[in-house]
């Protein structure tokens, strides 16, 4: 992508999130915020930031596109550190399903549930699943999200596990939005797999994960841990052999049931364990004392009607916490931010700046990213957003609607509500 030279001066406040690791319990409520603050952005790296008096001393105002922030809060760009965005088809049928009372797992053992985004994906053509990833990625962007994970996993076989894949990699060229790549090959079982889940495990580690790891098709390798999907043994094979490759290793974990899938994370080193709606205190601990983030998806529980995960528990008792939507066709349609941060701040007891903490500087860590984005420091990448309200509290005060203004990213306005335009920038 194209790097631009941008200062944004006066504003309200500077929401800095500063830090290049994972902010753990109590220093999630840090986000250092300057006051009457400015923003310097040089080939699409943060160069200063600082009070605006200082920094106007300093730069020549002609050297750069100026946009001035007076009123308004300026933070880094989101990172939404865990989405399914490429998939094909939709199950709306199956959201009326559920208000009627069939439960997630039901649904999934008659046929639906995540097989029938397998079918629809796998009958897609690159083009049609490359054109609606970038419907989505531009309206992830209008909600200030500058970074996006996406997993694969409506495949479960080589062909349509590499077709996912690539489309991300075509969209992350050609989409402002950075596109960090998950492989998620085990995340159902194939119907002809029933009952021989350890034969699908070894398919994948024989046959798919190495041409994954050798193209450099993917960064991370997840697995969907859980009853009746894959057990602690199967996900550690696979999650093994991942990192033998190379690769990082997440996981979705104790969604459902209390498994083991924390613990797993933990003996695993990995960068993040998800959902973790049901994880054990033990499990939490160790995820704690080996580093791992928990990334909790309530927009998943809340589009299930099941319990949300205790994330005031979580950050009490100093784990690192992120959020993101789980963007996906069956279990979580949406990729609403503003939605997100009502969840966890009406919902599951954040306070506005652990739940604004989780989706930056902790959400960048959640992708192995935080000394890179994540905050706007000195020496990271120039992703920037402007609210067009005067400050971070009016997030999630504006229930359910975007306060997002502008959106910079390395150094380049990308997105500008006020034009009611994206403006289009390839890499």
């Amino acid at each position: 992508m194209q790097k631009g030279n941008i200062l944004i001066k006066g504003a309200s406040e500077v929401v800095t999130c500063s830090g290049s690791h994972a902010k753990f319990g109590k220093e999630m409520a840090d986000l250092n915020v300057i006051h009457d603050g400015s923003v310097v952005i040089r080939d699409g790296v943060i160069e200063a930031v600082g009070k605006t008096e200082d920094i106007i001393k300093k730069y020549n105002e002609k050297d750069f596109q100026v946009i001035d922030a007076t009123g308004k809060a300026v933070l880094p760009g989101f990172v939404d550190s865990h989405t399914h965005l490429v998939f094909g088809g939709y199950r709306a049928e199956e959201f009326s399903w559920r208000l009627r009372g069939d439960n997630y797992m039901e649904i999934m053992e008659r046929g639906g549930g995540i097989l029938s985004s397998v079918k629809a994906t796998k009958a897609a053509t690159k083009a049609e699943l490359y054109y609606a990833a970038m419907r989505r990625l531009d309206s992830m962007l209008s909600f200030g999200v500058t970074t996006v994970e996406g997993k694969s996993g409506y495949g479960l076989d080589l062909d349509t596990e590499i077709k996912q894949l690539e489309v991300m990699t075509e969209v992350d060229d050609n989409h402002p939005i950075d596109v960090v790549k998950t492989f998620l090959g085990a995340h159902a079982v194939p119907p002809e797999y029933k009952g021989k889940e350890d034969e699908f495990i070894d398919f994948m580690i024989e046959d798919v994960l190495p041409i994954v790891a050798e193209g450099q098709l993917a960064t991370f390798c997840d697995i969907f841990c859980e009853k009746k999907v894959f057990s602690v043994d199967q996900s550690r094979r696979l999650l093994r052999k991942a990192q033998e490759l190379g690769m990082k290793v997440k996981l979705h974990a104790d969604e459902i049931i209390q498994l083991g899938g924390a613990e797993l994370a933990a003996e695993l080193g990995a960068v993040s364990a998800d959902h973790l709606l049901q994880a054990s205190d033990e499990g939490l601990k160790q995820m704690r004392d080996k580093g791992v983030v928990a990334t909790l998806l309530p927009g998943t529980a809340f589009s299930l009607k099941e319990n949300y995960a205790r994330a005031r528990y979580m950050i009490d008792n100093g784990n690192a916490v992120a959020l993101a939507t789980d963007l996906n066709p069956g279990s979580c349609f949406t990729e609403s931010i503003p939605l997100i941060f009502a969840l966890a701040t009406l919902y599951m007891k954040m306070t506005t700046e652990e739940a604004i903490t989780a989706f930056t500087i902790n959400g960048a860590a959640a992708l192995d990213m935080a000394d890179t984005i994540g905050s706007l420091d000195v020496g990271k990448k120039g992703d920037v957003i402007i609210l067009e309200f005067p400050s971070y509290h009016f997030i999630p005060y504006h229930i359910g609607v975007s306060t997002v203004e502008k959106v910079v990213k390395n150094g380049i306005l990308v997105f500008d509500k006020e034009k009611e335009c994206y403006i289009n920038v390839s890499k």
